[in-house]
């Protein structure tokens, strides 16, 4: 030890230093682009000028004296989508050749030209033909032998729509519970909950049901994942660093991921729509904000997609994702917009304008032909309220009439079904806390006033022209609407604040069916068939009493289910029925053929030893079933021996070999007894 400290000591004792160099036999095969690709990203390119020429074909051909009007028009297309530093026409004595070349300042900007461009309808006669100049070498080389693409193999994620089929008609939902660390799927049982699935670490923030409930989506730091089939395997996954938010088309053919960490100037990714089936990526868009969520909002069928920027709607249609007719709609100020849930016909709003009234504007799509036309005054702010079957919009339209103070609301009411699209108006002075349609039907109801004196007003929209008042309940603890999805029936919910009163109404006869409690809930949630409500208390909103209770439509309590940190639940939605309305018509009118099985169903569920006792009969019915086959098995294979052993005659039937039959009649005495008749 001793020498040791003497030689760190000796100043003439010095440590060897290791040497970093590369052995000589070193092979390094690491490339730039795997060490430094963040930073080679944004390394400038070399470039000889052509990748921001774009060729526009199909342009008027004009002579000297048009030539200028021409370039201006161009000019004032093109300029849209970036600088143009270069425009060339090529011409042949004095007349231009029908195609020209514009270079913009950077390669973004002409791609952007020919996304946008390529297809705009300049006149009758002229339509825009925009290609990149480089595309011409590539389409130069395309072979002219043509290759079939690879067959793909398919791959089989089982029956996707197999809760559907179950025979007990129980509908699922997800649960999030432990703070976002277990996500589990269940069968609804009006007993107990019965598991389908679980898993941890399942999602990183929340789970979605796609709109047809074929697709739970999961919510990971690199992108989303999508799962589905009997035992939830992983049918498809879409790479989104940050991804925070997603919406499905109403088709589940497309799905949309929003990402704050993603955009950059030339390539738009925080906002990208992918193709379900392929994975692969439709197109990217730039965004600021998400704050109203969804930016893009779908039309009923999934065919086109709309987002609303300053003076601008914006209509992209599928599968191409590229502008309709390659233009926007100018409307200045438009404030908001909301697709008809049962037509391609758009809603929007206008404010007022100086001497211009505020208008509500019903435009048809792709036509783009306005229907109905609405020109509201003294318009503070309005709400767009479709019905869930398109049959009627509700406009909310919140006016200062002149000579008076405070706010008054009308809710101006557009019947969609009928000609000319009549609008009939209800107007109330009271502050409205909220509005919800029946989804079918053609009731609304509206909770106005002011706490502690809210009340809930229920109207009927009548075919005579008319909006009747069906019923006003006072002093209600309520701050929510939720209506059954089957109609009729709802809840009033005092949610959060007003900690968690419930009142069940049928709305048939506007009688209120119970007056409950969930204390502190914040959520409210009916199932897709209308038969149970599950209120919750998120661990999101409130830390403690964390859990989901689970009632009948008419108010009873069947569960109360506690979950350790209890954060969301989601119903599982269903696809829309494949019934037409006569057979639905038909079996609500045959209901009592089938109600008899059901109520025995319902009455053998009630307890588990019924359930018991049910299953045990089950089991000794499939027994008896199977041993009868068996034996009558046994029996058809015996039958040749039997007539073997019996000369050929046919006795397994009572009436065989009838002509063989002989009759004889046989007589006994049985009894003879003389009775006198002066005895009787």
């Amino acid at each position: 030890m001793r020498d040791t400290v003497d030689m760190v000591d000796d100043p003439e004792y010095e440590e060897e230093e290791p040497s970093f160099s590369d052995p000589e036999d070193f092979v390094d095969d690491v490339e730039d682009e795997e060490l430094l690709e963040d930073i080679l990203r944004e390394k400038p390119q070399e470039t000889d000028g052509i990748d921001s020429v774009v060729v526009v074909d199909n342009v008027p051909q004009v002579g000297p004296e048009r030539l200028e009007k021409l370039k201006n028009v161009i000019h004032k297309i093109f300029s849209k989508f970036g600088k143009i530093t270069t425009e060339f026409y090529p011409d042949t004595e004095g007349t231009t050749k029908g195609y020209i070349f514009l270079e913009y300042s950077s390669p973004s900007q002409a791609l952007e030209a020919v996304k946008n461009a390529d297809g705009y309808k300049l006149d009758k006669q002229h339509t825009f033909r925009v290609n990149l100049f480089t595309d011409f070498d590539k389409y130069m080389n395309i072979s002219d032998e043509w290759e079939p693409p690879a067959k793909q193999p398919f791959k089989d994620f089982g029956n996707m729509r197999h809760w559907i089929e179950d025979p007990d008609c129980r509908d699922q939902y997800s649960v999030i519970y432990e703070a976002g660390e277990r996500t589990a799927i269940f069968s609804n049982d009006a007993k107990e909950p019965i598991l389908a699935e679980e898993r941890a670490r399942w999602t990183e923030t929340y789970v979605r049901w796609s709109p047809k409930g074929t697709y739970l989506a999961t919510f990971h730091q690199r992108g989303i994942a999508l799962w589905g089939g009997e035992k939830f395997k992983q049918i498809q996954r879409f790479s989104h660093q940050g991804v925070s938010l997603i919406d499905f088309s109403p088709c589940e053919r497309y799905v949309v991921t929003f990402s704050p960490l993603m955009d950059t100037k030339e390539d738009p990714q925080a906002i990208i729509i992918w193709d379900i089936l392929t994975g692969q990526k439709k197109r990217g868009f730039h965004c600021e904000s998400s704050a109203h969520w969804p930016i893009f909002k779908w039309s009923h069928d999934g065919k086109f997609f709309a987002r609303m920027t300053q003076d601008t709607l914006s209509i992209y249609e599928t599968p191409s994702m590229g502008l309709l007719d390659k233009k926007s709609l100018k409307i200045n100020g438009i404030k908001d917009f909301s697709w008809s849930p049962g037509d391609n016909i758009i809603a929007f709003w206008v404010p007022e304008d100086k001497d211009i009234p505020a208008r509500v504007t019903l435009m048809q799509m792709p036509s783009r032909q306005e229907i109905r036309v609405r020109n509201l005054f003294n318009v503070v702010d309005c709400k767009l309220h479709w019905q869930r079957n398109g049959d009627y919009l509700c406009v909310k339209v919140d006016r200062t009439p002149k000579g008076t103070q405070g706010v008054v609301t009308n809710f101006e009411i557009f019947r969609m079904r009928e000609k000319q699209v009549p609008v009939d108006v209800v107007e109330m002075k009271e502050s409205i806390i909220a509005f919800a349609w029946e989804p079918n039907g053609s009731k609304f109801a509206v909770l106005h006033g002011e706490s502690p004196r809210i009340n809930a007003s229920f109207y009927h929209v009548k075919n005579n022209g008319k909006i009747e008042l069906i019923k006003m309940f006072d002093k209600q603890q309520a701050n929510s609407i939720f209506w059954s999805p089957q109609g009729q029936f709802m809840v009033l919910a005092g949610l959060r604040s007003m900690n968690g009163a419930l009142a069940f109404v049928d709305t048939s006869d506007c009688t209120l069916m119970n007056i409950a409690e969930h204390y502190m809930a914040s959520d409210v949630e009916w199932d897709p068939t209308g038969r149970y409500v599950v209120t919750s208390v998120s661990w999101w909103s409130h830390k403690v009493d964390n859990a989901y209770w689970v009632w009948t439509f008419q108010g009873r309590l069947l569960q109360k289910n506690n979950k350790d940190r209890f954060c969301q639940l989601l119903w599982r939605p269903r696809p829309p029925t494949l019934l037409s309305a006569d057979q639905i018509k038909m079996i609500k009118k045959d209901l009592k053929k089938y109600s008899k099985t059901f109520e025995q169903k319902d009455r053998l569920s009630q307890s588990k030893a019924s359930k018991e006792l049910v299953d045990k009969r089950r089991s000794m019915l499939e027994e008896y079933r199977r041993y009868r086959e068996e034996t009558l098995k046994n029996y058809q294979e015996q039958k040749s021996l039997r007539l073997e052993l019996r000369g050929g005659v046919d006795t397994d039937e009572l009436d065989s070999n009838v002509d063989d039959w002989e009759e004889e009649t046989i007589e006994f005495f049985c009894d003879e007894k003389i009775i006198a008749l002066e005895d009787l």
